[in-house]
Parts: structure tokens; sequence; C-alpha cells
């Protein structure tokens, strides 16, 4: 059993210094299949999303929190694709990321998915901090959830986030082992930042 227990290693290896939480943020698969995560914790995480900032503070996020063996989850994981299907089913929890993209009055909210992407960081970084590891999917059937859930018009499923502890490598598929294990890499603030230092 291979256990990604040496978080050091999984250490970004920044250009300036970042607080804990960033710095030791990645993006696993294999998480324990038998971790709960108390519910005050997951309050928790999702306070730290509803603090996000917001254009006009509409706070335009909503969430599906679904937990691993409830019904939620099986509807959740049943709309993902590919290779998120192979190993999200280990996550101890998948919350389904939504944007409110038009108003009472049918106006739309054109900062909406901004604004979630905000509150979605947020979860993460305190997430993070707890001891958890959160790892964020696009590929889903954005209807099936849709269905699934009855969400009303206006609401668009923009992301999933997997949330749990550090699990087996070993079980995951080949392919996704390679990744796990992978050189974490980003591109040098010279590409990223256009004007400016």
């Amino acid at each position: 059993m291979t256990l990604i227990t040496d978080i050091a290693s999984r250490r970004a290896q920044t250009d300036a210094p970042l607080i804990t939480p960033l710095v030791e943020r990645f993006s696993p698969r294999a998480y324990d299949p038998t971790a709960v995560i108390e519910p005050e914790v997951i309050r928790t995480i999702l306070e730290a999303a509803r603090w996000a900032p917001s254009a006009n503070n509409v706070q335009p996020w909503r969430f599906i929190v679904a937990r691993r063996g409830t019904e939620a989850f099986a509807e959740v994981h049943g709309a993902m694709l590919g290779f998120n299907q192979a190993w999200a089913d280990s996550a101890a929890v998948l919350i389904v990321n939504i944007a409110e993209t038009v108003d009472a009055e049918g106006n739309a909210r054109p900062w909406a998915r901004y604004d979630l992407g905000q509150a979605v960081a947020h979860l993460s970084v305190q997430a993070q901090h707890e001891g958890l590891h959160t790892h964020q999917m696009g590929g889903f059937e954005a209807e099936t959830i849709r269905a699934a859930f009855g969400l009303a018009d206006g609401l668009e499923v923009v992301s999933i986030t997997a949330i749990g502890v550090l699990g087996d490598v070993d079980a995951l598929p080949e392919a996704l082992r390679e990744r796990e294990s992978a050189p974490r890499l980003r591109k040098p603030l010279s590409e990223l930042v256009l004007v400016g230092e």
C-alpha cells in the first residue's frame, strides 16, 4: 500500500513565501474510502465559502453537499465522466458548485461564475487548513445533476469538488497512479503577469 504521507514531497516550490495551506495544497485522486468528515468540519469549510467576496455582495453561489454513502453522492458520482468516476467514489464528500447566473428579475449576473470560483477557492484553502484535500473536477454531465436535484433555471452547475483524506495510491488505475506522483509544475510569473512586476 502506498500512501501519500510525505506531504513535503508534494509541497509547491514557490518563488515567494506563501501560507502553509497554499504551499501544501494539491489535487489528489487517492482518497481513503473509509474516512468520514465530521459535519462540523464540513460546516466550517462551507462557512469559508460563505465569506468569499462577490460583486455587489450578491453571493451567487449554491452548493449540493453529498456525503459518501448517501443517495445524493450516488447521483453526483453517477453524473461524472471517465477518469473522474474511476476515483471519486472514495472521496468522503462531493460538493457540486453552482452559480446563480440570473437574478430573481431575470437579469444576468455576469460575475457569478467568477464569484463562485472565489467561494470554491476559499472552501479549498479552509479544507486544506483542516487537514483535508480537495480536487476540482469539470468532467461531468451537468444536465444529469440538474435533473437529479431539480435545479431551477438560472442555476448553472460549474464544477464538482471532491474532499477527503489521503488514501492508497496503489488502489488507483495505473494511468492515474502516474498522475498522482507526477511533478507539480506551474508557469513562471514572467509568463502570467502581462504588465508590471
